[in-house]
């Protein structure tokens, strides 16, 4: 049996041994609960709750009292409000594809929502109007779904992130961003209204216009507010073909004043440096990370000897690169060639050392579910993640850069993907939950990382010495994806704007019931 198999098996057993030796008596749920119109879709059996116990980060377990397979918005409110109105309120938490990382969507003692339960796999809840450009989405729906729908009608979302296979509801809920942030914004500043359902079991429709401060909540606040049921999402005219670009550099300078300047508002819309329509970085390790997961299919293999033979020559621990794409029609396919050549020959990069492919718009987009499907083979997709995801002022980059990538991280005894990209604050709307640095631009660091469980704590290890490095040197960043122990932790992370958080908790869930996974209050009362 392998490490990646061994340890699946030993979650599963410890998990069992833990529904075993404790009592399931369903005594911290009120009986009455079960006497509900929605009884028949709560289920109780071990099989259940072992299926909603852990996420993708398997590095939390969390055992609900049951869990609930709604077929309606009007059943998750049924069970919110049955809680609100109890004398002993009990937590619930609603699930999509369990993608988060430290128990978010777990709800201990309470009820977890199966929110793919409400038409995961069907277009059903998914609405296009061609004539407005928007579509109504149900939040329990698959990104790769509605791209696909949309498509159809030769439309689109402007704003993705890397995984599409993610529920709508879910992304919306903590912001959803990738290389298309910085040209378009995060997801949640492309989305026109929503349907929510508050911890008082209320079904409220808001937007910018409507119950503005509940729309601005929910939209990358965690789930503490609300559950999205539905989502209206801006449109854009569909492109049909890539090109898939990865830029080489040696040197962080050189590497991260070229994405600025591909990300710059100040360049006009004429401008071939605005041609491309998705920027990341990355820096990269060895050869193995070369051919990751996230697209394992881009660099061949003579490829891969250019970049070792790269790194070798220079001495490097690896690479750095700039990832980009340009979105065009069969129409303009001669001037978007034209226009790329004249943006290359204004960057930086190693000469010689420009990768481009030129793919279909499902296929950039979907393009990490191709390594999703080879890792799923090997075992090696249902093992820890102790993912950290921070976002770093514009102005200590380079410092970060020297303590975290040449520091912390240079023995390589634990690598994984390392992004390093720009994003523009103005794409941003500051009312929303999501916290980002206050300069105009800040780069995303994401250290994405499977581990084993040789080197799980190694690996948890370093990201506590990068937040340490960070608070030590006056980097102030904030966390995407934020996790904290604490409430004072929490208190920090959300600065000047936590006495809000405080007023619209006590509005829209002031029984606590949302989301427990998150620990936001769990020391503050």
């Amino acid at each position: 049996m392998s490490l990646k198999n061994s340890f699946k098996f030993s979650l599963i057993y410890t998990l069992v041994l833990i529904l075993q030796t404790r009592s399931i008596s369903l005594a911290s749920l009120p009986q009455d609960l079960f006497h509900l119109k929605i009884a028949s879709k709560i289920h109780t059996d071990e099989q259940f709750l072992l299926s909603v116990s852990t996420d993708y980060g398997n590095l939390t377990t969390s055992i609900p009292d049951a869990v609930l397979y709604p077929s309606s918005p009007q059943d998750i409110s049924s069970l919110i409000r049955f809680s609100y109105n109890s004398s002993n309120p009990f937590p619930i938490a609603p699930r999509g594809n369990g993608h988060s990382i430290n128990g978010q969507a777990s709800a201990p003692d309470g009820v977890v929502i199966n929110m793919k339960s409400l038409g995961y796999g069907h277009n059903n809840g998914i609405n296009v109007s061609i004539v407005n450009r928007y579509v109504d989405v149900g939040g329990e729906q698959l990104w790769i779904d509605l791209l696909h729908e949309t498509l159809k009608y030769g439309l689109t979302p402007r704003s993705w992130t890397d995984y599409l296979h993610l529920t709508v509801g879910g992304t919306l809920s903590v912001g959803g961003i990738s290389g298309q942030t910085s040209r378009y914004g995060p997801q949640i500043s492309n989305v026109i209204e929503l349907d929510v359902i508050t911890g008082k079991g209320e079904m409220i429709t808001c937007s910018k216009d409507q119950n503005s401060d509940l729309f601005l909540a929910v939209l990358g606040g965690m789930g503490q507010f609300g559950i999205i049921t539905r989502a209206r999402i801006i449109l854009s005219p569909a492109p049909q073909k890539v090109h898939w670009i990865r830029l080489v550099y040696t040197d962080v300078v050189t590497f991260t004043r070229d994405q600025e300047r591909l990300i710059s508002t100040e360049n006009s819309e004429g401008s071939p440096l605005r041609l491309f329509n998705y920027v990341e970085g990355s820096f990269l390790v060895d050869r193995r990370l070369l051919g990751s997961w996230r697209s394992p299919q881009f660099f061949t293999d003579s490829d891969y000897d250019r970049m070792s033979q790269l790194v070798t020559e220079d001495g490097l621990g690896g690479v750095y690169y700039i990832e980009g794409a340009v979105y065009y029609t069969d129409e303009i396919t001669v001037q978007v060639n034209q226009e790329l050549e004249l943006l290359l020959g204004e960057l930086s990069y190693v000469p010689d050392y420009a990768f481009i492919r030129n793919v279909s718009y499902v296929e950039f987009l979907d393009r990490v579910h191709d390594g999703e499907l080879k890792l799923r083979e090997l075992g090696e997709w249902e093992v820890p993640h102790p993912w950290l995801n921070l976002f770093v002022p514009k102005s200590r980059i380079l410092d970060f850069d020297a303590g975290v990538i040449k520091g912390i991280l240079s023995n390589r005894s634990a690598a994984g993907i390392i992004l390093m990209y720009p994003m523009n604050r103005n794409k941003w709307d500051d009312r929303m939950s999501t916290m980002i640095p206050d300069e105009e631009i800040f780069y995303t660091f994401g250290l994405l990382r499977s581990a084993s469980r040789e080197n799980l704590q190694v690996m948890i290890d370093e990201n506590d010495k990068i937040l340490q490095f960070c608070n030590l040197a006056g980097i102030k960043y904030k966390q995407y994806l934020p996790h904290y122990a604490t409430t004072k932790g929490w208190m920090k992370h959300f600065g000047t704007k936590w006495n809000n958080f405080l007023a619209l908790k006590a509005k829209y869930d002031p029984e606590l019931i949302l989301s427990p996974g998150s620990t936001i209050l769990s020391s503050y009362i």
